[in-house]
């Protein structure tokens, strides 16, 4: 039996997980809130303030579905390898983006079906926006589709753009490689714009760009929301340059490169 979800409910999720966000972004001593993983990349106080806030939530509102988050990941295989449904969480992408202040960080949730993401929600707490998606059967609150909304605004339906030329890429502002470039000449992108954390799917969605390639390694938090975003407004997300499809819930939790075309 599929599953549907309140996308209401993430947006409260979400928007609650970006306030305690903000609580640690806005403190006069910053330089106190910063650690280091075991891979020596930035962990922050903010994203286990926001893990603590989504699964405590999610556990509430839908406590037959199991959750990954990047801050609570260590989950065996053999447990979660025979899940139908989970959630998939990243509650706060773009953590280097947190520390230089520049406010392109963003609280991801997505839902999983079969390997699938059928619904996501990106949240970015600086700016009040919401980006919001679900797919047919998967959502009991809104039509299936893309939308964003701005603060108290009513959600707007997104839609990919749908040009063959002239073709505008997305790139991260913290990652860049000679791989990227090549892909992206390939493609005929005449102008780039930049973007940090899954912000960059967000500009795909809304018709503001048209590729995002990304060289290199990626977690399935980092992805998964932005993928169901990108397809519910009508474009694909694949793994490298060979256009197979995403798969989530691997043994290992690690992406390669991925490519998001708007529709070419």
């Amino acid at each position: 039996m599929t599953k549907k979800i309140n996308i209401n409910i993430l947006k409260e999720i979400a928007i609650d997980a970006g306030k305690e966000i903000l609580k640690i972004y806005n403190d006069g001593d910053f330089s106190k809130v910063v650690d280091f993983k075991a891979d020596n990349s930035p962990l922050t106080l903010a994203d286990e303030a926001s893990h603590q806030v989504i699964m405590a939530a999610l556990q509430k509102k839908y406590p037959d579905i199991p959750a990954i988050s990047e801050e609570g990941k260590n989950i065996a295989y053999e447990i979660r390898k025979s899940w139908e449904y989970f959630w998939l969480i990243d509650p706060l992408d773009g953590t280097k983006e947190f520390i230089k202040r520049n406010g392109q960080f963003t609280v991801n949730i997505a839902l999983i079906h079969q390997h699938k993401p059928v619904a996501g929600i990106i949240y970015t707490p600086v700016t009040e926006e919401l980006y919001f998606a679900g797919k047919e059967g998967y959502v009991e609150d809104i039509q299936p589709g893309a939308y964003k909304q701005d603060q108290t605004k009513d959600p707007v339906r997104l839609q990919v753009q749908r040009r063959k030329e002239n073709l505008v890429a997305v790139r991260s502002s913290s990652h860049a490689s000679e791989e990227e470039e090549k892909v992206l000449s390939d493609y005929g992108v005449t102008e780039s714009i930049s973007k940090g954390s899954s912000l960059k799917f967000c500009m795909v969605a809304e018709g503001k760009a048209d590729i995002y390639y990304r060289h290199g390694p990626t977690m399935e938090w980092d992805t998964a929301a932005g993928q169901a975003l990108v397809e519910c407004a009508g474009g694909q997300v694949y793994q490298g340059t060979s256009r197979t499809p995403f798969s989530y819930n691997k043994e290992s939790l690690l992406n390669g490169s991925f490519l998001v075309l708007s529709s070419i």
